[in-house]
């Protein structure tokens, strides 16, 4: 009889999660094993998520860390679950812990004591050493961390657990995060965090299933301490649904079957409530106003009862399982929709006071609560009890404190709050201290901290519209340069208009140091519209700089001049500036103008060549973009400056690891493209199995209304070598194209010249001269795809990577002087610029977009075949263009069609006469396409000769595999020469370029290679036709075109072609044939 059994409202069983657990222990393995494996474990409210991970955490051996998302309004808590488990972990072990990092867990912590001055670190320092803290912890024994209702997390939180799973990859850390699925409405901002982090390797959704009706059953039978009978089981499966929490509700119940037991959450769990006693009753009625978790005190000082009846209370509410006790003393409802249920069901005036009464009482005595939690609880009461005056000031200051512990997405939202009850608070603008414009300016500029620079860019529209320019010159200017940088940095549009009328505003303002300081900014972004214009401005900067006699101020001018003159002088003539403003910053201890300065300087050093000495600029400018806390611009600019120069000197491992550094900051909008292109290019050259989905990603910025000329140009010349290695030169070819047409093609021989060596590499054989021994056809063919990835090509089908040798990587790299140091295969300037901290200059627009776009520059064609997205990465053998992706116009083939490739030799001739070879990289680029179009022992007896002389060794490397194709009938030399470039690729760590040195070597029948003895009858008829197409530079799909195949018998064909002529890869396949008359007839 169910009146006989006696109901646990909690089970200690689990039931019908088997499959489940398995998955967590699978993870944990491999968390075990060194990995850092996260798993993301969704279901909906009640299902168990909390008692699922209770039940693995179990026994574990590991040490386990747990701590649980808030919910407290739109705002949050920041960082609340790290809060609470780093917490927990220092009761346990002592400050110890923190191994001396006190002063900056008190960010975390404040029981810790006072953190430093906000200026004195970074908010990405601070994830860096939580990142560290798992690390240690994660060599005595695995980690687990569970971050619990991860539905209400803050954007801090989640940022932080973005780092944890996007970029620290902490060994031996398994992260376990629950989230409520049936909370995740169409807005929810956990929605896209889930997908971004669910494309990270290593990263898990796991969604909880409800019951079925046998474990239903089972579940009651152990809750109930008996086996229910099947209308009790019946009853309860219609009811409960399968929830765990709704049937252990219905089994604590009297009967489980009775009962006009509501059909809705919120009126089952009421009715648990309505059985307390009524004095129970009303302490979870103001308890659950203070959130899922509270302490004992606070509730008494809101409750205003004496304690006796407050402990009697409770301990009724305890008993019934609605509440349970917390890690911190403290209490928390045993399931937050019962604070929900309980909550809602106030009556209005109820609960604003007994909100009022909670913001009160913290306001009295912050002690109340952890001191992180003070300032936005109190924000957040205010709020509900509707008092708009008290919510605005708390906001406010809630705010302020955000900033301070870098949570600068809460401080945004926090201060759009503050907007939102503006209108409602006749006094708002004394209350706050600040006018309406100002609160605006701020929001912006928090969420620009933020990374929200869509938000940022609509406050600041906002502050605009509000603002009489005529009136205010100086702060509409101040917001005109604002947007203007936002709109360039998001990809938007070059901001001259905006630039323009800042200019003109500022004629009409009285001249001081904030006018002094914008005027600097037009500078900047005149530079990229009319450099005349733009350094008559810097000029005037630096004139006035010295009348203010401030000398912050003249450093500033003195960056702001020798950036602007940078893009328009030899760099010998812009780097004295530069030098002199460095100096003063250093000596008189001005922080982020030393930082903006050693942007700069690196950037002009790499261009000269002084690779060594621009690595030394922009290593010691990173730690004082992390002090000012500028790490996600200024800071990252210069991580990719300093990995640009590292990649030129050879020092692939360390550059590597910066750019690693730079992903982590995540930087906003464009700001990504220089780190993001040249660690692209580094995995090109190394072969990486990740390449083509950096590619892919960075190549996705060309479809950008608006990029820098100059991330523009290195994007295209990416885009050629993945095309290449992807086996489409056709795409390669379109691409180069519409490089070559660019307005700001001439100008900016920094990146034209990698892009012409790249361009030439994209040539079909019938483009140039025949070389003795049919070594040019080999090198002039275009690179297609291997077998199964990214090709290992041979040294004569890469293009003249950095340095004229073919990179031999799957995507041939050339090292731009300035655009892609070089070392790596990809020469990729770190910043809009190379590495200048503030994009150089605006890009033409498509035909009619933009006022300054260049009318006819391009055909609209054309524009879509460089702007087109990549569809779906670089797949090996499918490029980005022709019948595989209907959106690609049918102008595309048009632009390419073989009978027209002498023309883009032509092109390419012309614009390698025009351009300047100011430095040594331009002119060992000129000597390498040289030798690409014309061929000849000579011509690469040069390249290697530049090659050698500017430094870089990958470069070198690849042109020395040339030359050893160009002389190999000197076996000695050829020799050599292999060596050599075998030498070097192994120091780099360049697979591809050290398997195409040995293929070629095994070609040329020297070191120990011999040719392969195929003949005639080595291929079927079919795979003939087949090679035949491989040997026009024909893509799988266009093969299977011609042929009437599908793509994979087509890809079937070229890999049995491969085996038979004993080659590694296409190239190397259509060369063999034709030197062995396999193609004849």
């Amino acid at each position: 009889m169910l009146d006989l059994m006696v109901a646990s409202a909690h089970s200690t069983v689990l039931v019908g999660r088997d499959a489940d657990l398995a998955t967590l222990h699978d993870a944990f393995r491999r968390a075990g094993g060194g990995e850092a494996p996260a798993l993301l474990i969704g279901g909906e409210a009640g299902v168990g998520k909390t008692r699922l991970v209770e039940e693995f955490v179990r026994g574990l051996d590991a040490r386990v860390l747990v701590g649980q998302c808030l919910e407290l309004g739109e705002e949050g808590l920041p960082f609340a679950p790290f809060a609470a488990a780093l917490r927990e972990l220092a009761r346990h072990e002592g400050g110890a812990v923190f191994a001396g990092r006190e002063a900056e867990f008190a960010r975390l912590l404040p029981e810790l004591g006072s953190p430093p001055e906000l200026g004195g670190s970074h908010r990405g320092h601070l994830f860096e050493l939580v990142g560290a803290l798992f690390a240690r912890l994660g060599e005595q024994r695995p980690v687990v961390l569970v971050v619990e209702d991860l539905h209400w997390a803050d954007r801090s939180t989640r940022d932080l657990i973005g780092f944890l799973v996007r970029s620290a990859r902490v060994p031996r850390l398994l992260l376990v995060a629950t989230y409520r699925t049936d909370e995740l409405h169409r807005g929810h901002p956990l929605r896209p965090f889930l997908g971004e982090l669910e494309r990270v390797r290593g990263v898990h959704r796991h969604d909880l299933d409800r019951l079925d009706r046998d474990g239903t059953a089972e579940l009651l039978g152990h809750l109930l301490g008996a086996e229910p009978d099947r209308p009790t089981v019946d009853a309860v499966c219609e009811r409960a649904q399968g929830i765990p929490f709704f049937i252990e509700q219905f089994a604590a119940s009297a009967d489980p079957r009775c009962g006009d037991i509501p059909e809705t959450l919120r009126d089952l769990l009421l009715a648990r409530v309505d059985q307390l006693p009524e004095a129970a009753q009303r302490v979870l009625r103001v308890a659950a106003v203070g959130g899922t978790r509270f302490g004992h005190e606070l509730l008494a000082r809101v409750a205003d009862v004496d304690d006796a009846a407050l402990e009697s209370a409770l301990r009724s509410a305890v008993a019934a399982q609605m509440i349970v006790f917390d890690p911190d003393g403290g209490y928390e409802f045993r399931h937050a929709l019962v604070r929900e249920a309980v909550h809602d069901d106030l009556l209005p005036g109820e609960r604003a006071r007994l909100h009022a009464h909670y913001a009160q009482a913290i306001e009295a005595e912050p002690r109340l609560v952890a001191a992180d939690r003070a300032p936005a609880e109190i924000a957040h009461h205010w709020f509900c009890a509707r008092d708009h005056a008290r919510a605005l000031v708390a906001a406010g200051r809630a705010a302020d404190a955000a900033g301070r512990r870098y949570a600068f997405a809460e401080q945004a939202r926090l201060l759009e709050r503050a907007l939102e009850l503006w209108e409602q608070v006749p006094d708002a603008a004394e209350l706050l201290g600040k006018c309406h414009l100002d609160l605006l300016e701020e929001a912006a500029l928090a969420a620009i901290d933020a990374g929200d620079h869509g938000r940022a860019g609509r406050l600041t529209r906002a502050a605009l519209a509000d603002l009489d320019g005529e009136a205010e010159p100086t702060r509409a200017a101040r917001l005109l340069i604002r947007r203007a940088k936002l709109l360039r940095n998001a990809g938007k549009s070059d901001g001259a208009a905006e630039a323009r009328e800042a200019y003109r505003l500022l004629q009409l303002a009285p001249p001081d140091l904030p006018w002094l300081k914008l005027l600097g900014d037009v500078a900047y972004v005149f530079s990229g519209i009319d450099g005349d214009e733009a350094g008559r401005i810097a000029a005037q900067v630096m004139a006035c700089a010295g009348e203010f006699g401030d000398e912050a101020a003249r450093i500033a001018a003195e960056i702001t001049f020798g950036q602007v003159c940078s893009g328009h002088l030899p760099p010998e003539q812009s780097l004295p500036a530069v030098r002199r403003a460095i100096e003063r910053a250093r000596a008189s201890g001005d922080i982020p103008n030393l930082a903006h300065g050693l942007v700069n300087i690196s950037d002009t050093l790499y261009e000269v060549g002084a690779y060594a000495e621009s690595a030394a600029a922009a290593a010691e400018g990173v730690p004082h973009a992390d002090r000012v806390g500028v790490s996600r611009t200024t800071g990252v600019y210069l991580l990719a400056n300093h990995a640009e120069a590292l990649m030129a000197l050879g020092r692939w491992d360390e550059a590597d690891a910066r750019l690693a550094e730079a992903a982590r900051h995540d930087p906003p909008g464009t700001l990504v493209v220089p780190w993001l292109r040249l660690r692209a290019r580094l995995r090109l050259a190394r072969g990486h199995d990740g390449a083509e989905a950096l590619v892919a990603q960075a190549a996705a910025y060309l479809a950008k209304p608006f990029l820098n000329p100059d991330l523009r140009l290195g994007l295209l010349e990416l885009r050629i070598h993945a095309a290449l290695a992807a086996g489409d030169p056709a795409t390669a070819r379109a691409a180069a194209r519409v490089a070559l047409r660019d307005r700001y093609f001439h100008h900016l021989p920094r990146y034209s010249w990698p892009l012409l060596a790249a361009a030439a590499r994209a040539l079909p054989a019938s483009s140039f001269p025949a070389p003795p021994g049919g070594a040019r056809a080999l090198s002039a063919s275009p690179l297609l795809e291997p077998p199964g990835g990214v090709r290992a090509v041979s040294a004569s089908s890469l293009s003249a990577s950095p340095g004229g040798a073919r990179a031999v990587s799957a995507p041939p790299l050339s090292a731009s002087p300035g655009g892609a140091r070089a070392v790596s295969a990809p020469p990729l300037s770190a910043s809009p610029g190379g590495a200048r901290a503030l994009p150089a200059s605006p890009l033409s627009a498509p035909p009619g977009s933009g006022s300054f776009a260049a009318p006819g520059v391009m055909s609209t064609a054309s524009w879509v075949v460089v702007n087109q997205a990549v569809p779906d990465g670089l797949a090996p053998g499918r490029g980005w263009s022709g019948a595989e992706h209907d959106h690609v116009p049918t102008a595309t083939t048009q632009e390419t069609a073989p009978d027209e490739e002498p023309g883009l030799a032509d092109l390419i001739r012309a614009a390698a006469e025009r351009l300047p070879q100011r430095h040594p990289a331009e002119s060992a680029y000129a000597a390498q396409v040289s030798a690409l179009l014309d061929g000849g022992a000579n011509r690469w007896r040069a390249a290697v000769a530049a090659w050698r002389a500017d430094g870089q060794p990958f470069p070198l490397a690849t042109a020395l595999l040339d030359y050893a194709e160009a002389v190999a009938a000197d076996r000695a030399a050829a020799t050599e020469a292999i060596t050599e470039a075998g030498a070097i690729t192994t120091a780099l760590g360049a697979r591809s370029l050290a398997g195409a040195a040995e293929t070629l070597a095994r070609r040329l029948g020297v070191g120990g290679g011999s040719v392969p003895a195929a003949g005639t009858e080595v291929l079927t008829a079919r795979e003939r036709e087949v090679l035949r197409l491989v040997a026009e530079g024909q893509s799988n799909s266009r093969i299977a075109q011609r042929l009437f195949i599908s793509p994979k018998t087509a890809s079937v064909h070229v890999s049995r072609i491969i085996a038979k002529l004993e080659v590694t890869n296409r190239v190397e396949a259509a060369a063999v044939a034709h030197r062995l008359g396999l193609l004849d007839g």
